[in-house]
């Protein structure tokens, strides 16, 4: 197994013990943590040259603007993007997938147009296009999910007749399967739709070409990538942002206003009105700068030995029952155990300082598929190491003998 563990000593929150017992972070598919490099670039901001961008001649602003707009051309190299300015910054990925919804959908698309989805989205790419069917009229199409946790494309030409745009995701955020996006792609532009990508559980775990892809839109968030929380980004062709409305009005997104009338600036600023989050995207590029160095073919590497070695253990628990049967897959880990509630899980996990994931995950279509409530998620990171593996077992199988399951 490829050995990252060196990275660890970077991030000063996993040295800490949670009821005195110490941390086992393993919640990375919700948010990862965040190295000194990242923490330090933020607070340098604060400290030293706090200013707003674009609009001042001092030389705080001017710092200010460089250092944002470079963090703008560090994210586009980091996806290789073509130009920078396709990289507009928003809140998140949930932002990024609603600005293409209310801006491109909502000019483009008619009564009686499809968008085809997935059954294994996350709420952030489902509940946009429940309101724009309730205002438009559009029919929402679905990709099945095969018992495997895999997407059934065996009749994906004929789901595709009269779709203008595609929206699914990279990686399952609760099956971790890895999803064919090219191959999608591909087949949805021979039939003349519109491809968006939820790329929120796929930037920070394995290198991701938006030009290899060839998607039109791809969307992902900071605080899952060892970011900060409260920026994301949605990349898309120059060509398609220039001919969609802005999604909202005010400050820095204009090139000149009257009274009657407002001009718009070129992209990226028609999409980033007011003020922006300016210290969360510096801090944003300094976690791409960390990524690279690490390595996202590491990380990759990394990340899929640690989660195979985890699902073999955890199939030695007599009762538990793995989500997800891809082999081509992230190390997003959700599971059940015969006669443990998932809340109980987490619940005993963090008793003995293991931090786990429990509920549905924001993905409750797909839990009714698997015929669950909630499941329990151990996602991991490239800062885990297989010791915790070991830890997590023998703390599940404390949960098991607590709840009564006789093995």
């Amino acid at each position: 197994m490829i050995d990252l563990s060196r990275y660890r000593k970077d991030f000063p929150i996993l040295n800490q013990t949670v009821k005195g017992r110490p941390l086992i972070y393993l919640d990375n598919a919700a948010t990862a943590q965040k190295p000194l490099q990242v923490i330090g670039t933020v607070d340098q901001y604060y400290r030293e040259y706090n200013s707003n961008v674009h609009r001042g001649l001092h030389t705080l602003s001017e710092r200010a603007t460089r250092a944002y707009e470079k963090a703008r051309e560090k994210v586009a190299r980091f996806i290789h993007a073509p130009r920078s300015e396709e990289v507009i910054f928003t809140r998140n990925t949930t932002e990024s997938i609603n600005l293409v919804a209310y801006t491109w959908a909502r000019k483009f698309l008619k009564a009686g147009d499809a968008i085809l989805l997935t059954e294994m989205e996350h709420h952030s790419n489902l509940v946009p296009w429940h309101l724009l069917r309730e205002e438009k009229s559009i029919e929402l199409r679905f990709i099945p999910v095969t018992p495997r946790g895999e997407l059934d494309l065996q009749h994906l030409k004929q789901l595709l007749d009269g779709v203008r745009l595609v929206s699914v995701t990279h990686m399952s955020n609760v099956l971790g399967t890895i999803n064919p996006v090219e191959v999608i792609t591909e087949e949805a532009h021979a039939a003349g739709a519109k491809v968006l990508i939820d790329g929120a559980q796929a930037v920070p775990h394995m290198p991701v070409n938006v030009q290899d892809i060839d998607c039109d839109f791809y969307a992902f968030s900071g605080h899952k990538m060892c970011g900060p929380t409260g920026v994301g980004v949605l990349w898309a062709r120059a060509e398609i942002l220039r001919d969609m409305p802005p999604f909202l009005g005010g400050g820095e997104m204009i090139h000149e206003v009257h009274l009657n009338h407002s001009d718009y600036a070129d992209i990226p600023n028609k999409f980033e009105a007011g003020t922006p989050n300016i210290a969360q995207a510096i801090g944003l590029g300094a976690a791409v700068d960390y990524l690279s160095r690490v390595g996202m073919e590491n990380i990759l590497q990394h990340e899929q030995e640690i989660g195979a070695l985890a699902i073999e253990k955890l199939k030695s628990i007599k009762g538990l029952r793995i989500f997800g049967e891809s082999e081509k897959r992230g190390a997003a880990i959700s599971f059940e155990i015969e006669g443990v509630h998932p809340h109980d899980i987490a619940t005993i996990l963090d008793e003995q300082g293991i931090a786990i994931r429990a509920g549905h995950h924001c993905a409750q279509p797909l839990m009714r598929k698997f015929n669950v409530q909630s499941t329990a998620r151990a996602s991991f990171y490239f800062y885990n190491v297989p010791e915790e593996i070991d830890i997590l077992v023998d703390a599940l199988k404390t949960a098991k003998r607590l709840f009564g399951y006789v093995t």
